[in-house]
């Protein structure tokens, strides 16, 4: 059977980051991988950042989103099956950040992908700088995945230290007890009360850091459960016209992240043109905007959030969103 990994996590909380080096780590163990994602708009952007993987080894394919819940299942559905017969070791899942864990577990159960798969590992990644003000929708996205979680990652370690880790691991608990999950995690190793939490700046992990996250496994953790639609609030803005260049897009991420009346913005994304290259951008308000060569890349700037103010936007990305 092929096994298979879910990694999660809320919008902006570093998955493709992390996806990334652990995909290096299977591949350098001998194993072939396929790899699928699924962004909550129309326009992959994360699926260009892992362009480098392509290889023998490694196959990445998409599932669409912005579509209605059955229409995703099906998709994702029908990716399974065409990956389950293409002689993968490991597929590793990469869902959008506006996803219930839920999904994945019935799609799991459902003939005949029962019998190609077996569910490996359930990583949940999350935000050292996690703001505490979300709504009751978006902890009920992060509760969802951090049930199931047989290992939680905290990223951006490194901003923040010990303590800040400390505030975070609280305050996911305290979410935990909101919705009924008795499941509660601490910093170190893991004790009969509480799951570990690995923090860490993420360029110091070893081959034995990630043995650690690939066989943590994973949970099956009761939590009240609410429904999330379409009209929720979550949205995705695409500007797809404007060239903008490493400068420009820095100012419009600052302006943007500065006014509150924008709306709840969780992750600006995209691609800038330095002079003859490209440069991948990703930008969350506890992180700053980063910017990295990229291979390859396309005129397309995403702005990822919640109850979001479009003409507010568009004014500062400077032409209409798509």
């Amino acid at each position: 059977m092929i096994r298979i990994d879910l990694i999660t996590g809320f919008l902006g909380s570093g998955k493709t980051t992390f996806l990334h080096g652990y995909a290096r780590y299977l591949m350098d163990s001998g194993l072939k991988i396929g790899i699928i994602e699924n962004d909550f708009g129309a326009v992959n952007v994360d699926m260009m950042l892992l362009q480098d993987l392509e290889g023998e080894q490694c196959e990445r394919e998409m599932v669409a989103g912005g579509a209605d819940l059955d229409t995703y299942r099906r998709r994702f559905r029908t990716k399974l099956i065409s990956m389950g017969m293409r002689g993968f070791d490991r597929v590793l899942i990469e869902p959008s950040g506006i996803f219930d864990a839920e999904e994945f577990f019935d799609a799991l159960c459902e003939e005949p992908l029962n019998r190609w798969y077996e569910i490996g590992s359930v990583i949940a990644i999350v935000d050292a700088l996690l703001p505490p003000e979300l709504s009751r929708e978006s902890e009920y996205l992060l509760v969802s995945q951090l049930a199931d979680a047989g290992c939680v990652v905290l990223s951006r370690f490194q901003l923040c230290g010990g303590e800040g880790a400390s505030r975070t691991v609280d305050y996911l608990n305290a979410a935990m007890q909101r919705f009924g999950c008795g499941r509660r995690f601490r910093l170190g190793e893991e004790k009969a009360d509480a799951a570990s939490v690995i923090a860490a700046d993420w360029s110091s992990f070893t081959a034995e850091d990630y043995r650690k996250i690939e066989s943590s496994g994973y949970q099956l953790a009761e939590h009240a459960r609410i429904s999330i639609g379409k009209d929720e609030g979550f949205q995705s803005l695409y500007y797809l016209q404007r060239p903008f260049t490493p400068d420009s897009i820095r100012e419009a991420v600052r302006m943007l992240f500065e006014d509150r009346s924008c709306g709840n913005i969780f992750r600006i994304k995209g691609f800038a043109r330095d002079k003859e290259k490209w440069m991948e951008v990703n930008a969350v308000r506890s992180g700053g905007v980063v910017m990295k060569p990229a291979r390859e890349g396309q005129q397309v700037v995403i702005v990822i959030g919640e109850k979001l103010n479009r003409e507010r936007i568009n004014r500062y990305m400077g032409q209409e969103a798509v």
